[in-house]
């Protein structure tokens, strides 16, 4: 069974309502493993199968917010003069490229809907956005920073763009950081390649799902079930 966490993401206010959050978002995806550490699971949590979870993806309404592919953790991107300069940031490597490619031909084969792809616009994230889906949207609103308190100004727009709702029968897709988005959703940090299947609700969002790069083996087979 995959354990599929639904909490609602408030903006924080406080250390109770980033302790809860923290409880909360240590449950994720985890392809035949259940929950991941000792996290109590809330009134807010249960348990999704994965043929349920493709269905909502299927249904849309959702954001996809992916971290970049694996990278290069020799390289960083301290001498970059600007965002289009590749040779000054830190890149994908064969691997993440290899496993961006597999995600993409998962989500068409499995037959997600997804119109829009907005992508940070540093070289890693929007290079995995093109090999995702065959088209980046470079956006300002989504790009990498420095890990922040929660409720800082700096990911204000990100959290607007999470919260606003898709309509139905598509989904957003976001290629960005995982910076941002643990500074606006809490721990746990997103691994290379990851991506948060987030509900839009207006003020706030909800996390439904996280999915590593090895999960879409299991949706892929929920639907040939």
């Amino acid at each position: 069974m995959i354990t599929v966490l639904i909490c609602v993401v408030k903006r924080w206010r406080g250390v109770a309502a980033w302790s809860l959050a923290t409880a909360l978002a240590a449950l994720f995806f985890a392809a035949g493993a259940g929950a991941q550490g000792d996290a109590e699971i809330s009134a807010g949590a249960r348990a999704l199968e994965p043929a349920q979870l493709l269905a909502e993806l299927r249904r849309g309404g959702y954001v996809l917010y992916f971290r970049h592919a694996a990278t290069d953790f020799s390289q960083n991107d301290e001498k970059m003069r600007s965002f289009e300069d590749c040779t000054g940031q830190r890149n994908l490597i064969d691997q993440g490229r290899a496993d961006a490619r597999a995600v993409g031909a998962s989500i068409r084969q499995l037959g997600i809907p997804v119109e829009r792809v907005l992508a940070s616009p540093f070289c890693r994230t929007v290079e995995t956005a093109q090999l995702l889906f065959g088209r980046a949207e470079k956006m300002q609103e989504v790009r990498g920073g420095p890990a922040l308190p929660p409720g800082s100004e700096r990911y204000a727009a990100l959290r607007k763009i999470l919260s606003t709702p898709v309509r139905p029968g598509t989904n957003l897709a976001v290629v960005s950081h995982g910076n941002p988005f643990y500074s606006v959703a809490g721990p746990p940090y997103l691994d290379e390649g990851e991506a948060a299947v987030v509900r839009p609700l207006g003020a706030d969002f909800r996390i439904i799902a996280r999915i590593r790069v090895g999960d879409w083996d299991a949706l892929r087979r929920a639907a040939r079930d």
